[in-house]
């Protein structure tokens, strides 16, 4: 029994001895990375709120740097306390890349919600079209964003179609221009028509004058004369002044006796004598 106690004991020091010093500078650098890596994360606290990233952003890129620190420095540690990580890195890897293989479209959306983020190609409040749907724009999430049709319906829209998609954004410019196009009969005056719609422009103050409106005669259709308009204008006025000027055109025509004509084909029938 002595002799086994004191194999067990001669041992216990030998393990001591060749993994004590290891296990203790592990916990040591366990230690001050964990400190470091409290530091970076402040700093990177620090310039997000300087950059005016968003909030959703903010928090995610924080924990995943975060995570991915202390679990590079846990494995590290654990290779320097003389545990083997060759078979862990090879079981995480193998783990994140099933992962990412089940989970390829989820990620996709993540990705494209960073990128949305990051860049920024639109905000909430802005009228947007994009992956065939239009509307207004109510929250960017990581995943999603949800826009708000012109008739209040709800769209959810995923992030990774959008970021790669074509994206029309209607309100980031404070200006926008108005098109207009009128018809007026082949008998009517050109010139009387074009003096007309160009004083219900000038009475209107939501109009820009510079650049100057823009009146001409587009083309010669089947039944027409196509005049085109164009005026520029607050963004906000769009649909105000598109609306409002072609009411007033029209009721415009009509009290100065200017046909606005309507496709119409004219029937002839003619009838065959038997022989």
């Amino acid at each position: 029994m002595e002799i086994n106690l004191t194999k067990v004991l001669q041992q216990v020091a030998e393990l001591a001895t060749t993994y004590g010093l290891k296990l203790l500078l592990a916990i040591l650098l366990l230690w001050i990375g964990w400190k470091l890596i409290s530091v970076i994360c402040k700093g990177l606290t620090k310039w997000f709120s300087k950059a005016n990233y968003d909030q959703a952003l903010e928090t995610f890129i924080f924990s995943l740097v975060s995570m991915g620190l202390k679990a590079v420095l846990i494995i590290t540690c654990a290779g320097i306390a003389g545990f083997p990580t060759t078979s862990l890195v090879a079981i995480l890897g193998a783990a994140g890349l099933a992962v990412g293989m089940a989970l390829s479209g989820t990620l996709q959306n993540f990705a494209g919600g960073v990128l949305l983020l990051i860049l920024k190609p639109f905000k909430i409040g802005d009228f947007i079209e994009t992956s065939d749907h239009s509307g207004t724009v109510k929250s960017i999430q990581i995943f999603n964003t949800i826009i708000n049709t012109p008739d209040n319906k709800r769209i959810i829209l995923p992030n990774g179609p959008v970021a790669t998609g074509s994206i029309t954004n209607y309100s980031a410019e404070p200006k926008r221009r108005v098109d207009f196009i009128f018809g007026i009969g082949y008998n009517d005056d050109i010139d009387h028509a074009k003096s007309i719609i160009r004083s219900l422009i000038d009475a209107d103050n939501r109009i820009d004058s510079d650049p100057a409106p823009f009146i001409a005669v587009h083309a010669l259709a089947e039944s027409s004369v196509n005049i085109v308009v164009r005026v520029w204008a607050n963004s906000d006025d769009y649909w105000d002044i598109f609306f409002a000027l072609t009411e007033n055109v029209k009721k415009t025509f009509d009290q100065e006796n200017i046909s606005i004509p309507y496709p119409q084909k004219d029937v002839h029938f003619y009838n065959e004598e038997k022989a």
